[in-house]
């Protein structure tokens, strides 16, 4: 077997992947610009944040039941009453889509300014970070597996969507597209 696979390797034409590429585009000095009209708008924004939101939410409710088949009991202090509750499985639901939610709507407010990635993508670190807090500054009684485990859920949605959102944004800075001729 070993020998007919060998001789088969040997009859396959080999095929060379990075010869230069030929085209009228290619003369170019830069590619050309996409027209203003295709600048993205808050209801392009909100549409990312679901899509984002959503991959999120769902990949945290994976993490969050890996984390239960565990054992961690993600048990945190109550905001109500001074005991511990256990996080319902629907709030690591609901928390990256309103976070994406709200990120799309500040976002929104960086529509077609200069640097609009660059802030975007800062400040949703920033607050990102902010939001850690959160789980880290627990009291005491609630254990570091809970803390790491929650810090890991906030970590997967500024991934998905903080990026996602300033790349949008960015799309609309002055220079991103032209005017065109129709």
């Amino acid at each position: 077997m070993p020998v007919a696979f060998a001789s088969l390797v040997s009859r396959a034409p080999i095929v060379r992947h990075n010869g230069g590429m030929t085209g009228f585009w290619m003369a170019s000095v830069t590619p050309i610009a996409p027209p203003k009209s295709a600048n993205p708008t808050l209801r392009f924004l909100l549409y990312a944040a679901a899509l984002t939101g959503g991959w999120s939410a769902l990949l945290c409710l994976l993490v969050y039941g890996i984390g239960r088949a565990l054992g961690v009991p993600f048990e945190v202090q109550s905001a109500i009453g001074g005991g511990l509750t256990v996080v319902p499985w629907l709030l690591i639901l609901i928390v990256p889509l309103l976070a994406a939610a709200i990120g799309a709507l500040l976002s929104a407010l960086m529509l077609g300014r200069r640097n609009a990635r660059r802030v975007v993508y800062w400040g949703g670190t920033l607050l990102a970070l902010i939001s850690l807090a959160l789980p880290l500054r627990q009291p005491v009684d609630v254990i570091w597996s809970t803390r790491i485990w929650l810090a890991i859920l906030h970590l997967i949605t500024w991934f998905l969507v903080v990026p996602q959102l300033a790349r949008i944004v960015g799309d609309s800075e002055p220079g991103a597209s032209v005017e065109r001729d129709t």
